[in-house]
Protein backbone atom coordinates (compact mmCIF):
# COMPACT_ATOMS: atom_id res chain seq x y z
CA UNK A 1 0.00 0.00 0.00
CA UNK A 2 0.85 3.97 -0.95
CA UNK A 3 0.25 7.02 0.02
CA UNK A 4 0.20 10.20 -1.82
CA UNK A 5 -0.08 13.55 0.20
CA UNK A 6 -1.43 15.37 -2.85
CA UNK A 7 -2.66 19.01 -0.94
CA UNK A 8 -2.88 20.31 2.29
CA UNK A 9 -5.50 23.05 3.08
CA UNK A 10 -3.50 26.17 4.33
CA UNK A 11 -6.04 27.86 6.69
CA UNK A 12 -6.60 23.77 8.34
CA UNK A 13 -4.81 20.64 8.54
CA UNK A 14 -7.51 19.12 6.15
CA UNK A 15 -5.74 17.00 3.14
CA UNK A 16 -6.29 15.41 0.56
CA UNK A 17 -4.36 12.17 -0.52
CA UNK A 18 -4.67 9.04 -2.71
CA UNK A 19 -4.06 5.51 -1.21
CA UNK A 20 -3.47 2.66 -3.49
CA UNK A 21 -3.94 -1.38 -2.78
CA UNK A 22 -3.99 -4.54 -4.53
CA UNK A 23 -7.52 -3.85 -5.23
CA UNK A 24 -7.49 -0.26 -6.20
CA UNK A 25 -7.41 3.40 -5.39
CA UNK A 26 -8.80 5.15 -2.41
CA UNK A 27 -9.16 9.24 -3.03
CA UNK A 28 -8.99 10.97 0.59
CA UNK A 29 -10.20 12.05 2.60
CA UNK A 30 -13.09 8.99 2.39
CA UNK A 31 -15.72 7.03 4.40
CA UNK A 32 -16.25 3.70 4.44
CA UNK A 33 -19.40 1.48 4.60
CA UNK A 34 -19.10 -0.85 7.18
CA UNK A 35 -20.16 -4.66 5.95
CA UNK A 36 -19.64 -6.37 9.34
CA UNK A 37 -20.61 -9.79 8.53
CA UNK A 38 -19.24 -9.40 4.97
CA UNK A 39 -21.83 -7.65 4.06
CA UNK A 40 -23.17 -4.01 4.03
CA UNK A 41 -26.67 -4.40 4.99
CA UNK A 42 -29.22 -4.15 2.55
CA UNK A 43 -27.44 -3.33 -0.23
CA UNK A 44 -25.83 -5.00 -3.43
CA UNK A 45 -22.56 -4.85 -5.14
CA UNK A 46 -24.13 -2.75 -7.89
CA UNK A 47 -25.53 -1.21 -4.89
CA UNK A 48 -22.33 0.37 -3.63
CA UNK A 49 -20.50 1.08 -6.63
CA UNK A 50 -23.03 2.44 -9.12
CA UNK A 51 -25.62 4.31 -6.19
CA UNK A 52 -23.02 4.84 -3.38
CA UNK A 53 -20.06 5.08 -5.21
CA UNK A 54 -17.86 3.66 -2.65
CA UNK A 55 -14.51 2.98 -3.14
CA UNK A 56 -13.70 0.78 0.27
CA UNK A 57 -16.08 -1.28 2.36
CA UNK A 58 -14.96 -3.06 5.74
CA UNK A 59 -15.48 -6.12 7.27
CA UNK A 60 -15.48 -7.14 11.09
CA UNK A 61 -13.10 -9.44 12.33
CA UNK A 62 -15.12 -10.98 15.25
CA UNK A 63 -18.31 -11.37 13.30
CA UNK A 64 -16.63 -13.10 10.60
CA UNK A 65 -14.28 -15.23 12.57
CA UNK A 66 -17.45 -16.63 14.10
CA UNK A 67 -19.61 -16.88 11.27
CA UNK A 68 -18.97 -17.63 8.33
CA UNK A 69 -15.43 -19.15 9.68
CA UNK A 70 -11.83 -18.68 8.47
CA UNK A 71 -12.19 -22.39 7.06
CA UNK A 72 -14.52 -21.02 4.57
CA UNK A 73 -13.30 -17.91 3.72
CA UNK A 74 -9.80 -19.40 2.93
CA UNK A 75 -12.15 -22.26 0.57
CA UNK A 76 -13.66 -19.20 -1.29
CA UNK A 77 -10.12 -17.27 -1.68
CA UNK A 78 -10.83 -14.63 0.85
CA UNK A 79 -13.17 -12.00 1.61
CA UNK A 80 -13.31 -10.58 -1.52
CA UNK A 81 -13.92 -13.66 -3.78
CA UNK A 82 -16.59 -14.82 -1.24
CA UNK A 83 -18.88 -11.59 -1.05
CA UNK A 84 -17.77 -10.29 -4.78
CA UNK A 85 -16.63 -6.69 -3.66
CA UNK A 86 -13.51 -6.63 -6.02
CA UNK A 87 -12.27 -3.06 -4.44
CA UNK A 88 -10.27 -2.52 -1.18
CA UNK A 89 -11.31 -3.76 1.84
CA UNK A 90 -10.24 -3.29 5.77
CA UNK A 91 -11.01 -5.27 9.02
CA UNK A 92 -10.39 -4.59 12.41
CA UNK A 93 -9.56 -6.34 14.52
CA UNK A 94 -12.67 -7.56 16.18
CA UNK A 95 -10.92 -5.56 19.88
CA UNK A 96 -13.94 -3.65 19.87
CA UNK A 97 -16.77 -5.75 20.06
CA UNK A 98 -14.67 -8.62 22.34
CA UNK A 99 -14.30 -5.57 24.56
CA UNK A 100 -18.12 -5.04 24.58
CA UNK A 101 -19.12 -8.51 25.78
CA UNK A 102 -18.87 -7.32 29.37
CA UNK A 103 -19.70 -9.79 31.35
CA UNK A 104 -19.16 -12.59 29.11
CA UNK A 105 -15.10 -12.33 28.67
CA UNK A 106 -11.64 -12.18 30.76
CA UNK A 107 -8.71 -10.09 29.40
CA UNK A 108 -5.32 -11.42 30.35
CA UNK A 109 -1.79 -10.04 28.92
CA UNK A 110 -1.87 -13.39 26.41
CA UNK A 111 -5.27 -12.02 25.45
CA UNK A 112 -9.14 -11.88 25.65
CA UNK A 113 -11.05 -15.20 26.21
CA UNK A 114 -14.83 -14.98 25.43
CA UNK A 115 -18.05 -16.83 24.66
CA UNK A 116 -19.90 -16.06 21.22
CA UNK A 117 -22.77 -14.13 21.20
CA UNK A 118 -24.13 -16.86 18.98
CA UNK A 119 -24.01 -19.78 20.86
CA UNK A 120 -21.94 -19.08 23.85
CA UNK A 121 -18.84 -21.18 22.82
CA UNK A 122 -15.85 -20.09 24.58
CA UNK A 123 -12.77 -18.48 21.75
CA UNK A 124 -9.33 -16.58 22.51
CA UNK A 125 -8.14 -13.78 21.06
CA UNK A 126 -4.39 -13.06 21.02
CA UNK A 127 -2.40 -10.57 18.91
CA UNK A 128 -1.13 -13.60 16.84
CA UNK A 129 -4.23 -15.67 16.43
CA UNK A 130 -5.72 -11.95 15.13
CA UNK A 131 -3.59 -11.00 12.55
CA UNK A 132 -3.75 -15.47 11.58
CA UNK A 133 -7.22 -14.34 11.27
CA UNK A 134 -7.22 -11.24 9.12
CA UNK A 135 -4.66 -13.17 6.77
CA UNK A 136 -7.55 -15.81 6.35
CA UNK A 137 -10.04 -12.78 5.45
CA UNK A 138 -7.46 -11.56 2.92
CA UNK A 139 -7.98 -7.23 3.55
CA UNK A 140 -5.59 -5.03 1.78
CA UNK A 141 -5.92 -2.99 5.41
CA UNK A 142 -5.36 -4.98 8.44
CA UNK A 143 -5.91 -3.44 12.80
CA UNK A 144 -3.78 -4.40 15.40
CA UNK A 145 -5.61 -5.82 17.91
CA UNK A 146 -6.07 -3.62 21.16
CA UNK A 147 -7.94 -3.06 24.14
CA UNK A 148 -10.88 -0.18 24.22
CA UNK A 149 -11.55 1.33 26.96
CA UNK A 150 -14.46 2.98 27.73
CA UNK A 151 -14.24 6.91 27.42
CA UNK A 152 -15.55 7.12 31.48
CA UNK A 153 -12.34 5.23 32.20
CA UNK A 154 -10.02 6.17 35.29
CA UNK A 155 -6.76 7.52 34.59
CA UNK A 156 -5.27 4.33 36.15
CA UNK A 157 -7.08 2.28 33.91
CA UNK A 158 -6.57 4.29 30.91
CA UNK A 159 -2.82 4.17 32.14
CA UNK A 160 -2.72 -0.06 32.26
CA UNK A 161 -5.00 -0.49 29.67
CA UNK A 162 -2.46 1.78 27.11
CA UNK A 163 0.56 -0.46 28.12
CA UNK A 164 -1.20 -3.20 27.10
CA UNK A 165 -2.28 -2.56 23.54
CA UNK A 166 0.90 -1.15 23.12
CA UNK A 167 2.70 -4.59 24.27
CA UNK A 168 -0.02 -6.63 22.03
CA UNK A 169 1.29 -4.35 18.88
CA UNK A 170 4.68 -5.68 19.49
CA UNK A 171 3.03 -8.98 19.10
CA UNK A 172 0.95 -8.37 16.35
CA UNK A 173 3.89 -6.70 14.11
CA UNK A 174 6.15 -9.68 14.95
CA UNK A 175 3.41 -12.31 13.88
CA UNK A 176 2.59 -10.01 10.82
CA UNK A 177 6.78 -10.13 9.79
CA UNK A 178 6.61 -13.90 10.55
CA UNK A 179 3.96 -14.75 8.35
CA UNK A 180 2.64 -14.27 4.40
CA UNK A 181 -0.33 -13.07 2.65
CA UNK A 182 -2.26 -16.29 1.47
CA UNK A 183 -3.91 -14.77 -1.76
CA UNK A 184 -1.43 -13.28 -3.93
CA UNK A 185 -1.42 -9.80 -2.76
CA UNK A 186 0.25 -7.53 0.05
CA UNK A 187 -1.83 -6.77 3.04
CA UNK A 188 -0.80 -2.99 5.27
CA UNK A 189 -1.03 -3.64 9.11
CA UNK A 190 -2.01 -0.50 10.87
CA UNK A 191 -1.62 0.39 14.49
CA UNK A 192 -3.96 1.83 17.03
CA UNK A 193 -3.64 4.93 19.20
CA UNK A 194 -5.15 4.83 22.32
CA UNK A 195 -5.37 6.78 25.44
CA UNK A 196 -8.51 7.45 26.40
CA UNK A 197 -9.52 11.17 27.22
CA UNK A 198 -6.25 11.96 28.62
CA UNK A 199 -3.82 13.95 26.91
CA UNK A 200 -0.56 12.86 27.80
CA UNK A 201 -1.59 9.13 27.56
CA UNK A 202 -2.83 10.34 23.97
CA UNK A 203 0.79 11.73 23.37
CA UNK A 204 2.52 8.95 24.44
CA UNK A 205 0.40 5.99 22.40
CA UNK A 206 0.77 8.38 19.08
CA UNK A 207 4.62 8.70 19.41
CA UNK A 208 4.73 5.02 19.97
CA UNK A 209 2.54 4.25 17.30
CA UNK A 210 5.01 6.55 14.83
CA UNK A 211 7.70 4.90 15.63
CA UNK A 212 6.97 1.53 14.20
CA UNK A 213 6.72 3.33 11.08
CA UNK A 214 3.54 1.17 9.56
CA UNK A 215 1.49 1.93 6.08
CA UNK A 216 -0.89 4.15 8.16
CA UNK A 217 -2.25 4.48 11.57
CA UNK A 218 -5.37 4.81 13.40
CA UNK A 219 -7.05 6.65 15.88
CA UNK A 220 -9.14 4.26 18.46
CA UNK A 221 -11.21 4.74 21.88
CA UNK A 222 -12.92 7.88 20.76
CA UNK A 223 -16.86 8.74 20.07
CA UNK A 224 -17.60 6.12 23.16
CA UNK A 225 -19.60 8.64 25.00
CA UNK A 226 -16.98 11.48 25.52
CA UNK A 227 -18.39 15.04 24.78
CA UNK A 228 -17.38 15.81 21.22
CA UNK A 229 -15.25 18.75 21.88
CA UNK A 230 -12.82 16.17 23.65
CA UNK A 231 -12.81 13.94 20.62
CA UNK A 232 -11.98 16.76 18.91
CA UNK A 233 -8.86 18.24 21.02
CA UNK A 234 -7.73 14.65 21.08
CA UNK A 235 -7.52 14.30 17.29
CA UNK A 236 -5.05 17.38 17.12
CA UNK A 237 -2.98 15.94 19.76
CA UNK A 238 -2.75 12.81 17.72
CA UNK A 239 -2.33 13.49 14.82
CA UNK A 240 -0.02 16.50 15.71
CA UNK A 241 2.41 13.63 16.17
CA UNK A 242 1.36 10.72 13.61
CA UNK A 243 3.42 10.97 10.61
CA UNK A 244 2.16 13.12 7.71
CA UNK A 245 3.24 11.18 5.28
CA UNK A 246 0.88 8.14 6.23
CA UNK A 247 -2.88 7.96 6.10
CA UNK A 248 -4.74 8.32 9.21
CA UNK A 249 -7.82 6.76 10.23
CA UNK A 250 -10.41 7.39 13.08
CA UNK A 251 -12.28 4.83 14.07
CA UNK A 252 -16.00 4.64 14.44
CA UNK A 253 -16.95 8.16 13.68
CA UNK A 254 -19.55 9.44 13.41
CA UNK A 255 -21.75 11.97 12.33
CA UNK A 256 -21.80 14.23 8.72
CA UNK A 257 -20.35 16.88 11.56
CA UNK A 258 -18.03 14.77 13.11
CA UNK A 259 -16.47 13.85 9.56
CA UNK A 260 -16.49 17.42 8.83
CA UNK A 261 -14.32 18.42 12.16
CA UNK A 262 -11.86 15.51 12.20
CA UNK A 263 -11.26 16.34 7.88
CA UNK A 264 -10.54 19.98 9.31
CA UNK A 265 -8.25 18.30 11.87
CA UNK A 266 -5.95 16.34 9.55
CA UNK A 267 -8.23 12.40 9.06
CA UNK A 268 -8.01 11.04 6.27
CA UNK A 269 -10.18 8.03 6.71
CA UNK A 270 -13.53 6.89 8.61
CA UNK A 271 -16.13 4.55 8.97
CA UNK A 272 -19.52 4.65 11.25
CA UNK A 273 -22.67 1.86 11.31
CA UNK A 274 -24.62 5.10 11.89
CA UNK A 275 -25.62 5.72 8.29
CA UNK A 276 -27.29 2.68 7.77
CA UNK A 277 -28.05 1.92 10.92
CA UNK A 278 -30.20 5.31 11.31
CA UNK A 279 -31.36 4.81 8.28
CA UNK A 280 -32.79 1.79 9.16
CA UNK A 281 -34.50 3.66 11.92
CA UNK A 282 -35.72 6.16 9.58
CA UNK A 283 -33.26 8.99 10.21
CA UNK A 284 -31.97 10.63 6.74
CA UNK A 285 -28.80 12.49 6.50
CA UNK A 286 -29.25 14.89 3.89
CA UNK A 287 -27.26 17.78 2.21
CA UNK A 288 -30.28 20.45 3.82
CA UNK A 289 -30.58 18.66 7.07
CA UNK A 290 -31.60 15.67 9.19
CA UNK A 291 -35.04 14.35 8.43
CA UNK A 292 -37.55 12.04 10.56
CA UNK A 293 -39.23 9.96 8.00
CA UNK A 294 -41.76 8.77 10.14
CA UNK A 295 -42.87 12.26 10.96
CA UNK A 296 -45.99 13.27 9.91
CA UNK A 297 -45.08 16.86 8.03
CA UNK A 298 -43.63 14.12 5.07
CA UNK A 299 -46.80 12.67 4.70
CA UNK A 300 -47.97 14.57 1.91
CA UNK A 301 -44.36 15.99 0.81
CA UNK A 302 -44.15 14.45 -3.23
CA UNK A 303 -40.93 16.38 -3.37
CA UNK A 304 -37.61 14.49 -3.82
CA UNK A 305 -36.27 12.57 -1.07
CA UNK A 306 -32.98 14.94 -1.76
CA UNK A 307 -33.31 16.83 -4.58
CA UNK A 308 -29.37 17.83 -4.40
CA UNK A 309 -28.36 13.65 -3.80
CA UNK A 310 -26.73 11.86 -6.21
CA UNK A 311 -28.04 8.65 -6.11
CA UNK A 312 -31.07 7.44 -8.06
CA UNK A 313 -33.17 6.69 -5.18
CA UNK A 314 -33.17 10.37 -4.31
CA UNK A 315 -35.00 11.43 -7.49
CA UNK A 316 -36.89 7.92 -8.20
CA UNK A 317 -38.60 8.40 -4.84
CA UNK A 318 -40.51 11.32 -2.60
CA UNK A 319 -40.58 11.97 0.66
CA UNK A 320 -44.30 11.23 0.87
CA UNK A 321 -43.34 7.49 -0.70
CA UNK A 322 -40.82 6.99 1.94
CA UNK A 323 -42.43 8.20 5.04
CA UNK A 324 -45.83 5.62 3.57
CA UNK A 325 -42.84 2.66 3.37
CA UNK A 326 -41.67 3.59 6.75
CA UNK A 327 -45.38 3.33 8.25
CA UNK A 328 -46.38 0.12 6.48
CA UNK A 329 -42.50 -1.27 7.77
CA UNK A 330 -41.85 -2.23 3.95
CA UNK A 331 -38.76 -3.79 3.53
CA UNK A 332 -37.99 -1.41 0.71
CA UNK A 333 -38.00 1.85 3.40
CA UNK A 334 -34.82 0.38 4.55
CA UNK A 335 -32.83 -0.05 1.38
CA UNK A 336 -33.83 3.07 0.36
CA UNK A 337 -32.82 5.11 3.41
CA UNK A 338 -29.57 2.75 3.50
CA UNK A 339 -28.29 3.53 0.20
CA UNK A 340 -29.62 7.76 0.34
CA UNK A 341 -27.30 7.97 3.52
CA UNK A 342 -24.37 6.15 2.51
CA UNK A 343 -24.51 8.46 -0.95
CA UNK A 344 -24.45 11.41 1.17
CA UNK A 345 -21.81 10.64 3.07
CA UNK A 346 -19.65 9.59 0.08
CA UNK A 347 -20.93 12.39 -1.80
CA UNK A 348 -20.05 15.01 1.58
CA UNK A 349 -16.41 13.95 2.00
CA UNK A 350 -15.85 14.10 -2.38
CA UNK A 351 -17.11 17.72 -1.67
CA UNK A 352 -14.70 18.33 1.25
CA UNK A 353 -11.89 16.67 -1.07
CA UNK A 354 -12.77 19.33 -3.82
CA UNK A 355 -12.55 22.02 -1.76
CA UNK A 356 -9.54 21.05 -0.21
CA UNK A 357 -8.04 21.04 -3.81
CA UNK A 358 -9.49 24.37 -4.40
CA UNK A 359 -8.07 26.02 -1.17
CA UNK A 360 -11.76 26.97 0.26
CA UNK A 361 -12.21 24.24 2.58
CA UNK A 362 -12.68 26.14 5.44
CA UNK A 363 -15.38 28.58 3.98
CA UNK A 364 -17.46 25.70 2.62
CA UNK A 365 -17.50 23.55 5.83
CA UNK A 366 -18.29 26.66 7.42
CA UNK A 367 -21.46 26.63 5.28
CA UNK A 368 -22.00 23.10 5.12
CA UNK A 369 -22.17 22.27 9.33
CA UNK A 370 -24.62 24.68 9.43
CA UNK A 371 -26.89 22.32 7.09
CA UNK A 372 -26.01 18.83 8.53
CA UNK A 373 -26.82 19.68 12.07
CA UNK A 374 -30.41 21.48 10.72
CA UNK A 375 -33.26 19.13 11.86
CA UNK A 376 -35.77 19.92 8.94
Amino acid sequence: MTFQLLHTDTKSNARAGLISTAHGQIETPIFMPVGTVGSVKGLTVRDLREEVRAQIILGNTYHLYLRPGTSILEKAGGLHRFNGWDGPILTDSGGFQVFSLTGIRKLTEEGCTFRSHIDGSKHTFTPERVMDIERSIGADIIMALDECPPGTSSYEYASRSLGLTHRWLDRCLRRFSETEPLYGYSQSLFPIVQGCTYRDLRIQSAEFVASKEADGNAIGGLAVGEPAEVMYEMIEVVNGILPKDKPRYLMGVGTPANLLEGIERGVDMFDCVMPTRNGRNAMLFTSEGIMNMRNKKWEDDFSPIDPNGGALVDAYYTKAYLHHLFKAQELLALEIASIHNLSFYLWLVREARQHILLGDFTTWKSGMMRKVTNRL
